[in-house]
């Protein structure tokens, strides 16, 4: 096995285990390589020393392609985390602590009907359903790390 590092054309890094170098030759060809990141098949070697696992290795390995798909699920589910955000900070009313009053009062037909978002605790949400009224958490994701 051969340890690669790789780029995607829309420069995204990424390592990948192959049996040996002319079976990452064989898949890139084929245009089997793909990025975990943007799921390009404009990939190529960058440049690295090899790193070429010992035999009798029995988990997977770093960069392998298990690791490469938690990576890749995990940078897509940041992704839609952070769309689903900026689209409820952009569209609804952030009416911070008064979250659970202003969803009952929405509910209950006291106040005008709009999208809203901001803080409840368990207690609190846990009311909220059980009056019937339907909530859901945001993702909680830092604006850093946003590609």
């Amino acid at each position: 096995m051969i340890l690669y590092q790789l780029q995607c054309h829309d420069g995204h890094e990424f390592e990948a285990w192959f049996q040996n170098s002319g079976a990452y030759d064989q898949q890139a060809e084929a245009g089997t390589v793909e990025c975990p990141f943007c799921e390009s098949h404009r990939v190529h070697k960058a440049i690295m020393a090899p790193n070429i696992a010992k035999k009798g290795a029995s988990s997977a390995p770093a960069g392998s392609k298990q690791t490469m798909v938690r990576d890749a699920r995990a940078v897509k589910w940041l992704r839609m985390a952070h769309a689903i955000r900026d689209h409820v900070e952009k569209n609804f009313d952030y009416v911070g602590s008064d979250f659970p009053e202003e969803a009952r009062r929405i509910h209950y037909g006291e106040s005008e009907e709009r999208g809203i978002y901001g803080e409840a605790n368990r207690a609190e949400t846990e009311a909220l359903q059980d009056e019937d009224i339907e909530i859901a958490p945001l993702p909680l994701v830092s604006k850093k790390n946003v590609n």
